[in-house]
């Protein structure tokens, strides 16, 4: 393969992963920051190491791990703003996590939503503040995907106008 070729070939696979990024953020446990970021250091490599620039490069790594913080800590976060505790936060998560590789992302939130509550009703014997929480957490934990993929969709506009410019 002539090295014309390959750079293609890794443009090409740079972009698919910005797009998976996207895509990802949008997929509970999908890590659609980091896929992003892959796809930015690809292309940055295919171009020699020029495209995008130093301060470009540098503020789309900003970006991309401002999204993954928000996929990390938005569930917790969305959580403890519903009054729930860190440790039913907690719990929540690894549900949602097992839940990813049983039931997809409807399952994951109906099951975030359920362990909050029962948890948060074991803890407080009190329906109303757990379904609260309940609601809140998935709530947040859809907010945190609508902004993770606009700032993944930002990364992706960003770079196909570094590649047409």
């Amino acid at each position: 393969m002539s090295l014309l070729g390959l750079e293609t070939l890794l443009v090409v696979l740079a972009f698919a992963l910005l797009v998976g990024g996207v895509v990802g953020s949008l997929t509970p446990q999908v890590p659609g920051a980091l896929v992003s970021l892959a796809g930015v250091y690809l292309y940055w490599v295919a171009s020699g190491m020029t495209d995008p620039g130093t301060l470009l490069l540098a503020l789309l790594t900003l970006v991309g791990l401002l999204t993954w913080a928000v996929d990390v800590a938005g569930g917790a976060v969305a959580a403890r703003v519903g009054g729930a505790s860190n440790w039913t936060a907690a719990l929540a998560g690894v549900v949602a996590l097992v839940l990813f590789f049983v039931t997809g992302p409807l399952g994951i939130l109906l099951g975030v939503a359920g362990t909050v509550f029962v948890v948060e009703f074991y803890r407080q014997e009190d329906a109303r503040g757990s379904a609260k929480a309940a609601l809140v957490t998935t709530a947040g934990m859809l907010a945190s995907s609508v902004v993770q993929a606009l700032l993944t969709a930002s990364i992706l506009v960003t770079m196909v106008a570094v590649a047409l410019l």
